[in-house]
């Protein structure tokens, strides 16, 4: 998740960097080809996509590369002899267990060769995610530079081929306050681990992968016009650069403050792809679906048609899209817009139009095939107001547990009234536990309950039925790590569950 507020740090480049540069950039750009569209598969959800479902969704959609937070085993044997190239992700706890050759060969052996065996098309990995950001997360792993050393060492020395291996940076990896892309570096702290990094990739031809999200620069920059996040900015809001080159929309000016930070690490020529990029639909004001799709029906023809950036021009560009499907799980630490990047549903229809071959075609993309939704019929609020401690107990116990973040200020559900609000926390958790409570009752919550059989949807507010979840995921071994965890989740919460219980 990138944060527009760090990129707005760094500082003014010397020219001798601006000329090499140039130069660098002229002999990059003389034979482009065609940037690739891929997409995230993020999986911290209760209500999982089933993975053969999945391979058939991005076949269908023309989907070719495909990047995986997290691995089981199952889901990586839906991917052969698919086609589709897959990047698997170590997990940031795994990073301390890469200290040793043998740990790197064992990683490699058991999550890329067992499956590449398998006919699945395995091209590259990351070792870790964002490891070293502070942004959202309490701890940082300084061990990564060691872990992808010994995995760049592993490929060759065992036969892997063109296998790739990487590490994915948030832009909070940047210093903080910067106002234009040529002051531009890494975090003085963090200075050293990413020159080395950038050394072990430029050895390996490997590229520096990104992590951003253009909705921050309206969340941190309140001095930049909101338009600014749009490649169609249609304000007259530019920043325009000491070396004269000017930017027209934050992803550029993110873009390019990277390569800045990179040139300064000693590797201008460093290729740099855009791991995960993406347009939340909700759990923020701005935060909605005709803003994600105004979004890629403009950026995504922008990558395909290799314009490349100011300091860059006509390069072409590789990104991955954030994210298949909705996330309610994820941590919400930053914003309730965390749990609502995805293209589709969890119910796997898609929210809005895009066309994934950013030809800019009209279009919705394709419906998964092959889900089932438990029964139409919802779980609300009775509206008995005797017991109102009662009813706050609840909505806390629900809201903790299951998905609200709907009702945050500026989300979707923002405006129902005390009664709504209270039916709306009653129905997720009653659709997250298989339409039962804990104890495997029917919409009790104390007598609080009713179950309905007419949607109680209302404006833009949808009170969901959910898939039957048909999927588990695969915690053993290496695939540890996944980064939800309930003591993070719940203190994320927090401010939801506030202004929620407020109105009780």
């Amino acid at each position: 998740m990138n944060n527009l507020q760090e990129i707005s740090s760094l500082t003014n480049p010397p020219i001798p960097f601006i000329t090499l540069i140039a130069i660098i950039t002229t002999l990059i750009t003389c034979c482009p080809v065609e940037g690739i569209i891929g997409i995230n598969w993020g999986r911290q959800t209760t209500h999982r996509l089933v993975p053969s479902m999945v391979v058939d969704l991005l076949l269908q959609n023309n989907i070719s590369h495909v990047k995986l937070s997290s691995s089981s085993d199952n889901v990586l044997k839906a991917f052969a002899s698919s086609n589709i190239s897959v990047t698997v992700t170590l997990p940031n706890e795994s990073i301390k267990n890469i200290k040793i050759p043998n740990m790197a060969r064992y990683f490699l052996e058991e999550k890329v060769r067992k499956y590449q065996n398998q006919n699945v098309k395995i091209i590259s990995l990351y070792v870790g995610s964002e490891p070293l950001s502070t942004y959202y997360r309490p701890e940082t792993y300084q061990t990564a530079p060691i872990a992808l050393r010994l995995i760049q060492d592993a490929i060759p020395a065992n036969d892997y081929g063109n296998l790739i291996a990487t590490i994915p940076h948030f832009t909070d990896v940047l210093i903080q306050s910067t106002t234009k892309p040529s002051e531009a570096d890494f975090r003085p702290e963090i200075k050293d681990s990413m020159v080395e990094i950038v050394s072990l990739l430029n050895k390996t031809n490997a590229p520096f992968v990104m992590h951003m999200f253009p909705i921050y620069s309206v969340i941190n920059h309140t001095d930049w016009d909101p338009e600014f996040s749009f490649i169609d900015n249609k304000s007259n809001f530019t920043i325009k650069d000491d070396n004269g080159l000017v930017y027209h929309n934050v992803f550029e000016f993110v873009y390019d403050s990277f390569l800045h930070a990179i040139a300064k690490a000693g590797s201008p020529g460093l290729e740099l792809t855009v791991g995960k990029i993406g347009w939340p639909t909700d759990g923020f004001s701005g935060a909605n679906i005709p803003n994600a799709e105004r979004f890629f029906r403009e950026f995504l023809p922008y990558i395909k048609s290799n314009k490349g950036t100011p300091l860059r021009p006509g390069i072409s560009i590789d990104v991955f899209i954030h994210n298949l499907a909705d996330e309610n799980k994820n941590r919400v630490d930053v914003s309730a817009f965390q749990r609502h990047w995805g293209i589709y549903w969890t119910n796997g229809q898609p929210k809005y139009k895009i066309d994934f071959t950013g030809q800019g075609r009209d279009i919705y993309p394709t419906t998964a095939k092959g889900l089932i939704l438990m029964p139409k019929r919802w779980c609300i609020f009775n509206n008995r107001m005797d017991n109102l401690t009662l009813v706050k107990f609840w909505v806390n116990h629900t809201c903790t547990l299951a998905d609200c973040t709907t009702l945050a200020p500026g989300g979707s559900c923002s405006h129902l009234d005390y009664q709504m609000n209270v039916s709306y926390a009653f129905n997720q958790f009653f659709q997250v536990n298989a339409q039962s409570n804990e104890e495997g009752k029917t919409c009790d919550f104390d007598g609080l309950g009713v179950l309905v059989p007419n949607d109680p949807s209302t404006g833009t507010c949808k009170f969901p039925v959910e898939i039957i979840a048909a999927e588990n995921p695969d915690k053993h071994g290496l695939n540890e790590g996944i980064r939800y965890d309930i003591s993070g989740f719940t203190c994320g919460l927090a401010m939801l569950l506030f202004f929620l219980l407020g109105l009780v």
